[in-house]
């Protein structure tokens, strides 16, 4: 397979995870986001809405959006599961914990709207506005998830915890305190205690320049 990859992007950062925790063999082709080379023609008929990740399957088939491939790839590795599979409710709320950072987080902190909000004030605010909508989820994804399990849902990491953990590294680069939070930092230590989740690591990519 191959995965079209920003090693800052945290939806690339998060299908990383999945990709090293069912043991998929992937290569990583680097797209420099800060560059603009998603906006290339070339890559613009791989993906038309021009972000990353997006993955090549062996068959050649292309899957865009990082929660499709993760869903893709669920199936298509089933262990070990990112999702419940025996109990309807438990998926269901493990979906909607993951939903926080992937449908309401994410999209208003991606490169373009941030760029946008810069456009119309300055650095100040859209770092401002960044880290508004950080908080606002943490806060919510804290409020979901249970409270006496080592991950976000049970023994073993599920979506949840990879959506968690891929935000986490934006909150940090952005100084957004996470200390309000002490469930959620421990369980992204735990995360990070394990190789999926370090070799997914954005510093560890072969495109990043930290």
């Amino acid at each position: 397979m191959k995965l079209y990859s920003y090693w800052r992007s945290t939806t690339s950062y998060r299908v990383r995870i999945a990709l090293h925790l069912k043991g998929v063999a992937y290569e990583t082709v680097a797209v420099d986001l800060v560059a603009g080379v998603q906006a290339s023609d070339d890559y613009a008929a791989l993906n038309p809405i021009k972000g990353v990740p997006t993955l090549i399957t062996d068959e050649g088939h292309v899957i865009t959006q990082s929660m499709a491939i993760l869903d893709y790839l669920d199936h298509l590795v089933p262990n070990p599961a990112l999702l419940p599979r025996d109990d309807l409710t438990l998926r269901a709320q493990v979906l909607a914990a993951a939903m926080v950072f992937a449908t309401d987080v994410h999209p208003v902190n991606n490169l373009k709207v941030v760029k946008k909000v810069r456009g119309l004030s300055d650095e100040a605010t859209g770092i401002a506005w960044m880290q508004d909508w950080m908080r606002q989820g943490f806060a919510a994804f804290d409020a979901l998830i249970a409270r006496d399990t080592p991950f976000s849902f049970g023994d073993t990491p599920s979506l949840a915890d990879i959506c968690l953990v891929a935000q986490a590294y934006n909150a940090h680069r952005w100084g957004v305190d996470l200390s309000p939070y002490p469930r959620l930092q421990g369980i992204e230590a735990r995360c990070l205690a394990l190789p999926a989740f370090q070799a997914a690591k954005p510093e560890h990519q072969k495109d990043s320049t930290s």
